[in-house]
């Protein structure tokens, strides 16, 4: 299952969603990790890196700060860090683009889609809740 449920209470809020990387971040070791978990983004979360000079020299490294705070697992690596972030491959970064806009604002992982020979629809969760999913 990709959700991980972290709530108490008696209606179930999915606030982490376990995902695996389509490629995987390699560490300096050379070690491939692809498997993690991103939790729902804070207010705090996307107002705070706005403030970094980064940000306000290249307004694309928003989306590696605020990935880097919401990324809280990734295989056996430490901390997740910008540093991180900026290693993944450039597919591995769209994955996460993607992950972060369906749990934030659509509010889950999962899309329809529909086979292009049978015609059958189908859903299908898109944080890969297994090894080799996606």
């Amino acid at each position: 299952m990709a959700e991980v449920d972290r709530s108490t209470s008696a209606q179930t809020l999915h606030t982490e969603f376990a995902f695996v990387l389509p490629r995987g971040y390699v560490d300096e070791t050379g070690t491939v990790h692809r498997e993690g978990v991103m939790r729902l983004a804070t207010a705090r979360d996307e107002i705070l890196p706005q403030r970094d000079p980064r940000v306000r020299e290249n307004e694309a490294y928003l989306t590696v700060l605020l990935l880097s705070r919401v990324v809280t697992r990734l295989g056996s690596v430490p901390q997740v860090t910008s540093g991180t972030i900026e290693g993944l491959f450039a597919s591995d970064l769209a994955f996460l683009q993607d992950l972060y806009r369906r749990i934030n604002q659509e509010g889950h992982t999962q899309a329809g889609v529909t086979c292009p020979d049978c015609k059958h629809q189908f859903t299908v969760d898109l944080a890969g809740g297994r090894l080799g999913g996606s």
